[in-house]
């Protein structure tokens, strides 16, 4: 099977600040270990709308993404329709989903296999070249017709599962990075959910997928709610109704549970989170507060709580989490609620952005 690659494609570029234009940029070229890949659909995530309208967490030859003919995007999936030298785990035809970071492949943490947290991260620009990659944080990413990707990046799709689904395998791997770090076994223990979002809703699919019981989701809207019990939630909790950790510690019969996985970036999210769990417990932060937050560090102290961040995907994660999609082990497309063409991007973003007809997961679909 061989795919026509044109030498010319059409990608979404940044200027100033919240500014995007569609422009016509050459199509990359796949070097060793790397691939290139039609992007069949991409999904818009909240970092996504920080980076256009702020800059970081994205970096450009070593500063700000602006005005430096910058694509952005992240979440997306394609077809691979060129491979570069050496290439074997991948063939033309290949359905594939993509990680973000590929990180520097050298140093201390990507030796690690915590290539999302690479000492390198941006050094990809000429005079300061250490190979990093994150597509759509320091090099360009998934606003476009053709992207490149390094083979590590790629985890392959079944033929079950939609495009639309394809471009949440990223967001469902996250949450398994987090379950992860967190170092349980699960299956058995309790794990309370704060924050019914993209990366919170997939975190209770994952988790009970998994095992754990109870599974506790807190949040403000009722439907965002109800839709995180389809996920399989066991409980959840309006907290502009009630307490959170009353109710958490009254599900649990004044025990706590094991884990609490941060997804809110509420400002009382931690000092929150600390009162849910056990002595002995853990808790990972999987959201950016929007400013500087005040933690009960000696709370955490007291009594042995263990606390976590984490950036993204990792360690392999999203493969696993795209095996739980392809096994239909939680329905994945119910987080998928608008679908856009490609030229209607900055409409799609717009939606994300105020959350227009409730829109979770809004997905552009290349081509239209």
């Amino acid at each position: 099977m061989n795919y026509e690659v044109p030498e010319k494609m059409k990608a979404w570029v940044l200027g100033n600040p919240g500014e995007l234009t569609l422009e016509e940029k050459p199509v990359p070229q796949p070097k060793k270990s790397e691939v290139l890949v039609r992007i069949d659909a991409v999904a818009i995530c909240a970092t996504d709308l920080e980076i256009i309208e702020n800059g970081p967490p994205a970096m450009i030859q070593g500063g700000l993404p602006f005005n430096k003919g910058f694509t952005p995007g992240h979440e997306y999936m394609g077809t691979v329709v060129k491979l570069g030298p050496g290439v074997d785990e991948y063939k033309i035809g290949d359905r594939v989903a993509v990680e973000i970071h590929a990180g520097c492949s050298s140093c201390e943490r990507c030796r690690e296999g915590m290539y999302t947290s690479c000492l390198n991260y941006g050094k990809n620009y000429e005079g300061n070249d250490k190979g990093h990659r994150a597509n759509g944080f320091t090099t360009d990413g998934g606003f476009a017709e053709y992207a490149i990707n390094n083979v590590n990046t790629l985890c392959h799709v079944g033929d079950n599962v939609t495009d639309e689904e394809a471009t949440l395998i990223v967001t469902a791997g996250t949450a398994m990075y987090g379950l992860d770090t967190l170092g349980g076994i699960i299956a058995g223990q309790s794990v309370v959910v704060t924050g019914p979002g993209p990366i919170g809703l997939m975190a209770v699919a994952v988790a009970k997928s998994l095992g754990a019981n109870p599974v506790i989701l807190t949040g403000t809207r009722d439907n965002r709610l109800e839709l995180g019990k389809k996920l399989g939630a066991d409980y959840t909790v309006n907290v502009r109704k009630e307490n959170a950790v009353d109710a958490v510690k009254k599900i649990t019969n004044g025990e706590g549970v094991h884990y609490v996985m941060e997804c809110s970036g509420a400002p009382n999210a931690v000092n929150e989170a600390a009162n849910m769990v056990k002595r002995g417990g853990r808790i990972c932060l999987a959201a950016f507060p929007s400013k500087p937050v005040e933690v009960d560090v000696a709370a955490l102290v007291r009594n042995n709580i263990s606390l976590f961040g984490i950036r993204g995907e990792g360690r392999s994660a999203v493969h696993r989490a795209a095996s739980l999609i392809s096994e239909k082990r939680f329905d994945a497309s119910l987080i998928h609620t608008h679908t856009f063409g490609f030229t209607e991007l900055l409409t799609a973003l717009k939606y994300s952005k105020e959350r227009i007809d409730d829109a979770i997961k809004v997905v552009v679909k290349i081509p239209e």
